[in-house]
């Protein structure tokens, strides 16, 4: 779930080039913070203006406010410093923190539901399930099974070490950076966020730029009822991510394209820092005609047009279906799309909007592209004003079509048909894996055939995006759609060492394993690594020549 275009554009601290030149000539000011001011817990972004982007001089005043490296530096030092001490490893402090974290969610419910409005005009329902319970979800889970995750597991040992005890210790990485995204801007916050605190870490949260009033919300959210000692926001946009990126940390996770996913694990590499990158790509849907229809159309639309408009990395990106079976999926898509959305789907309040005008501009360029505008069969219809545009079906789009080329993070969807189901195999392994891979149909056989030949972050029969609410399943992708995973118990995991530990005693210390390596020793040694039972008697005894 994650930004595809607007994603910050980030330039390596060692790029020969003058950073403000450089951003000046890529980028808009919404991009960028119109004023920045500062305290001792969070960076917070006041305004921001519309117009194109000029980086004239500054003054020394404004300078100053500028989050720059040493201010990164200094947040990082004094975080490893507070982690060090040793209180964020403790249960009471983890706990203490998730149920501040459970009671914000409970008071400020509608501040939060407003803000997602303001951002990206999602419906209050809507957001409240996609965001507000899924953090609520996943904090609700770490509380109840936070004691059982820290418990050290117990493993068995062998001969060779015999008497001995094994456990693995979960222990906290350090100072870890969560840098997060606009299309769910709470969600994909909080939830790594609770992961991170659960493991005993300290954490920078870097909210997405794009979705400010979300962004100034969480930065004072967070200081209100978080400790500031080990959680800390910073707000801002380029060179804000540019300046935490140059830092050393112990661990990152990135949401958003493939493009600045690349720019972030270069970044890490750079201080052998591992990362976790929750990308996206195409994710198809290959419909069967062996299916419910009306619940098949209905899931379809809940996993695409219903799914933030479409702005979700796990939406459904385009469908795969049979030549002859087309029209009638068709039909009945466009008899839901009514019934959800009424005969104009702009004008419907259940429809979130496109985040902004560019986005807006790049997702009209897909449908007025010459190969794909006369493949229109339903919907197109657009209101700049408004920043929405109605749910879009093409058929056999061609491949070379731009809209086939992105993801295409909207409510457009192509419909790619087949001669035969299993054709579609070949069109899905002819693009880099997807984050999520869907199939809608009552053949056994089909099923186990896509489970087994498909390779997907994820993996949905029958349905679309609700897999990600299952916390039994890890959420994250594979190669271009990502890497590593989180969600509920791999939330913890992923911000935890796995240590291991070996307990031994003084009691028993046979000279067989000590040189000088005699050949009566190394018969031993054989005899007890092949489970010789009367070598293994001796060898507890202490045998020696």
């Amino acid at each position: 779930m994650k930004s595809l275009c607007l994603q910050p554009l980030l330039v390596p601290s060692s790029a020969l080039v003058d950073r403000r030149v450089f951003f000046a000539n890529h980028l808009t000011t919404k991009c960028f913070p119109k004023q920045l001011h500062f305290n001792s817990r969070c960076v917070v972004v006041s305004s921001y203006s519309s117009s194109s982007a000029t980086l004239s001089a500054e003054s020394e005043v404004e300078k100053k406010q500028v989050f720059d490296g040493d201010k990164a530096a200094l947040l990082v030092r004094e975080l490893r410093n507070n982690f060090d001490s040793g209180k964020t490893k403790s249960y009471e402090w983890r706990i203490s923190q998730l149920e501040a974290i459970a009671k914000m969610l409970e008071e400020k419910e509608n501040e939060i539901i407003d803000a997602l409005h303001k951002d990206v005009s999602k419906p209050r329902l809507e957001a409240y399930i996609t965001e507000v319970f899924q953090v609520k979800s996943s904090c609700n889970e770490a509380l109840q099974e936070l004691k059982h995750w820290m418990k050290p597991e117990k493993v068995s040992t062998s001969i060779t070490t015999f008497p001995s005890s094994a456990e693995i210790v979960s222990e906290p990485l350090g100072v870890v950076l969560i840098i997060s995204t606009w299309n769910f801007p709470f969600s994909l916050s909080l939830d790594p966020v609770i992961g991170a605190i659960s493991a005993g870490n300290t954490v920078v949260l870097k909210p997405s730029e794009i979705a400010p009033a979300t962004s100034s919300l969480l930065a004072n959210l967070l200081e209100i009822y978080l400790d500031n000692s080990a959680v800390r926001v910073v707000e801002g946009s380029v060179p804000e991510t540019t300046a935490l990126l140059d830092q050393k940390w112990d661990k990152i996770l990135y949401t958003g394209s493939a493009r600045v996913g690349r720019i972030v694990m270069a970044a890490a590499a750079k201080h052998l820092t591992p990362v976790i990158l929750e990308l996206g790509g195409k994710c198809p849907a290959v419909v069967d005609s062996n299916i419910n229809l009306q619940v098949t159309a209905r899931r379809i639309i809940a996993g695409k047009w219903a799914c933030n408009s479409g702005q979700a990395c796990i939406s459904v990106d385009y469908i795969i279906t049979r030549k002859d079976f087309a029209p009638t999926l068709i039909a009945a898509l466009k008899e839901e799309l009514e019934n959800f959305f009424g005969k104009d789907p702009i004008e419907s309040k259940d429809m979130s909007r496109i985040v902004s005008p560019t986005q807006f501009a790049r997702l009209v360029k897909l449908l007025d592209e010459d190969k794909a505008s006369d493949k229109i069969v339903l919907g197109g219809q657009r209101d700049e004003k408004k920043l929405k545009i109605a749910p879009t079906i093409l058929l056999d789009v061609p491949e070379e079509a731009l809209v086939m080329q992105e993801e295409i993070f909207g409510p457009i969807l192509p419909i790619i048909t087949v001669d035969n189901i299993e054709d579609s195999y070949g069109i899905i392994k002819s693009r880099p894996k997807p984050l999520a891979a869907y199939l809608f149909t009552n053949n056994e056989q089909l099923k186990k055939d896509y489970v087994d030949k498909i390779s997907s972050g994820g993996m949905l029969i029958n349905d679309a995006v609700v897999h990600v609410a299952t916390r039994g399943l890890p959420f994250g992708g594979v190669e271009e759609s990502g890497m590593g995973c989180y969600h509920g118990k791999f939330s913890f995991d992923s911000f935890s060492h796995k240590k291991a530990v070996l307990y031994k005693g003084f009691d028993s210390d046979p000279d067989i394993r000590y040189p000088p390596y005699t050949p009566e020793k190394a018969k031993m040694l054989r005899a007890i690594l092949d489970g010789n039972i009367f070598a293994i008697i001796l060898a507890l005894l202490g045998w020696s020549k």
